[in-house]
């Protein structure tokens, strides 16, 4: 189709525009000098999609163009959206349509492993097919089920598989979070006994270097991937896992680099956030699994990121949820786990006032007044910095004055989130409850745990400090304390505890993602009792409107992930000016006794 492929050279994305929205019962469709195929407007924006995703902006010395092997899967999409009745005729590359053609069907049915110590849900026994189907057609993917559904235990299965096939002759490298560490241990111990597992972890951890050639399953962490890479590079892999694959979000990071650099016949990620903030993590990742698919940095932000995040638009916003489909799976615990209980999520506003409310005040004025400046003299881009540390004092005497450094905030008596905070897990624990408490300030964690030592509250903390994280577990879910003081980055991950059925969330982020994997601590698989989620909010301040930026990362992954339509703007200016606007009267309608459910 060279007459075609110069439309699009000439067009680029304007193509598909220029071409659809005009009306008419058909379209003409160049494909050879004066020769031309008709199309109807949706048929052929569905080709101009496929087309426009193959092409990578080279042409062969022959006058044809060039796109990715990854992108091959395309040509069976382009076949799909010419239609039955117009036969593709494909001239050499054979098997390459072929493979394509494969991929593009529906996984066959593969049973679980004979030696796996576990029964498999009918969703996690689609996910092993699903696994075993881009394994057979030398694809990655990402595993991007909901927190709590078994993504391990699935991954676990998919190991044992290739070791039943015999294909497990080099060593399998699954990465993770250094707090996973035990976890992964403990489910290969559990459910896969008969793989031979290797830790590479801990000062000691070059002793076991002669058994990492002969082991299936080695086990490492990020920062030490990237403080060993050497050693790693000179393995051999059969697959590379990477869990809470979110950690290579930033394309530029030394884990991202890292793990690019292994030599791997096959890669899989498994992650609840594909995409929390925007989308080059999205791109990150599939740069990692399926080098080519999404094109080079410049081609996915000019196809897609800046037409999303910055316009809004929704064609390429199909296009791109489109281009990923068959390589995520992504099921939602709403959807396939129907036995859990109901989880029910509450936003309770607080209202600030007298001293604390004067404060809020006087350091919103101050910041905002530093934020303008650094904005004249930097430009928007330029003063992230200056804008998070002004965020971080707001958010800061939200949650108690206390937090504050500057010395006016010595003299503000009180809390009242605090204070709502005390009075919720008194009554909560009257009921019977048993509580997870989680907050970004380590700070805050401390303050609340005096609070609970006066009262006499039975509780333990877990922050990035605490040593021993499972045993910590251990006590809590032994019924050694009613409450669980929780950082939310410590506690994000790799912990089950499911005999808390009430989760606080002292302070917002911006990540809905983040809270949404905490939350999940305790509102996963095992659960059996309702669980009830507060977020603690002060009304009309910094904090409701961070819970709007919220909903709006979550509806770019929804959207991508799920079954929402369109899309929305990214953080801009006036998002700014709206996060430091005036503290608000009575900013959030609330319900029966305060609460406001969502």
């Amino acid at each position: 189709m060279p007459a075609l492929v110069t439309l699009i050279e000439d067009a680029g994305g304007d193509t598909l525009n220029s071409l659809t929205r005009v009306p008419a019962r058909l379209r003409a469709l160049p494909v050879a000098p004066n020769r031309y195929v008709t199309l109807e407007p949706e048929r052929l924006a569905r080709v101009l999609r496929v087309l426009l995703d193959l092409w990578s902006g080279t042409r062969s010395e022959l006058g044809a163009f060039r796109f990715p092997a990854a992108s091959a899967d395309l040509l069976a999409d382009l076949e799909r959206a010419l239609g039955d009745e117009r036969p593709v005729r494909w001239v050499g590359g054979s098997g390459v349509v072929e493979r394509a053609r494969a991929l593009a069907a529906a996984p066959g049915f593969c049973p679980q492993p004979v030696a796996l110590r576990a029964v498999l849900r009918p969703y996690q026994h689609q996910g092993l097919s699903w696994m075993q189907h881009l394994r057979e057609h030398d694809a990655g993917g990402v595993l991007a089920d909901d927190m709590g559904l078994g993504k391990t235990l699935q991954t676990i299965a998919h190991l044992a598989i290739e070791k039943e096939a015999r294909r497990l002759d080099l060593p399998s490298l699954v990465v993770v979070p250094t707090s996973l560490v035990g976890n992964w241990q403990r489910e290969l111990r559990r459910f896969a006994p008969h793989l031979r597992v290797v830790v590479w972890h801990g000062h000691a951890r070059r002793r076991v270097e002669p058994q990492l050639a002969r082991a299936e399953v080695v086990i490492t962490t990020y920062p030490l991937l990237c403080r060993d890479q050497a050693t790693f590079e000179a393995l051999p892999l059969h697959y590379l896992v990477l869990d809470e694959a979110q950690a290579i979000k930033n394309p530029r990071s030394l884990a991202a680099k890292a793990v690019r650099a292994l030599d791997a016949r096959h890669r899989l990620c498994l992650t609840g956030t594909p995409v929390e903030n925007n989308l080059e993590e999205l791109w990150s990742i599939f740069d990692f699994l399926m080098p080519g698919l999404l094109g080079s940095s410049a081609q996915f932000r000019h196809r897609y990121r800046t037409p999303i995040e910055t316009a809004g638009d929704e064609d390429a916003l199909l296009a791109l949820r489109e281009r990923v489909q068959p390589y995520v799976l992504r099921r939602l615990k709403e959807t396939v786990a129907t036995e859990l209980p109901p989880k029910t999520v509450l936003v309770r506003p607080v209202e600030l006032s007298g001293d604390q409310r004067d404060l809020y005040e006087s350091i919103r004025i101050a910041a905002h007044g530093d934020v303008r400046k650094a904005i004249r003299e930097k430009g928007f881009s330029g003063s992230a910095i200056a804008v998070l540390d002004a965020l971080m004092k707001l958010r800061q005497v939200c949650c108690d004055p206390r937090l504050c450094a500057m010395p006016g905030a010595r003299e503000v008596r009180g809390s009242a989130k605090y204070e709502v905070l005390l009075s919720l897990l008194e009554r909560q624990l009257g009921q019977g409850r048993r509580v997870l408490v989680f907050s970004q300030f380590t700070r805050m964690l401390a303050l609340i745990s005096e609070g609970l030592l006066h009262k006499g509250i039975r509780h333990l903390t877990l922050t990035g400090q605490t040593q021993d994280r499972q045993a910590r577990v251990d006590a809590f879910e032994q019924g050694k304390a009613d409450v669980f003081l929780i950082s939310l980055k410590a506690g994000g991950v790799g912990l089950n505890l499911v005999s808390a059925d009430t989760v606080v969330h002292y302070d917002p982020w911006w990540n809905a993602a983040a809270q949404a994997q905490a939350t999940d601590r305790a509102y996963r698989i095992g659960q059996t009792r309702p669980v009830f989620v507060h977020n603690l909010i002060v009304a009309g301040s910094v904090e409701e409107r961070m819970l709007r930026l919220q909903e709006r990362k979550k509806y770019l992954a929804d959207t991508l992930f799920g079954t929402s339509e369109g899309a929305r703007p990214a953080l801009c200016e006036a998002d700014l000016e709206d996060l430091f606007a005036p503290l608000a009267e009575g900013g959030v309608a609330g319900g029966e006794d305060g609460d406001a459910e969502r």
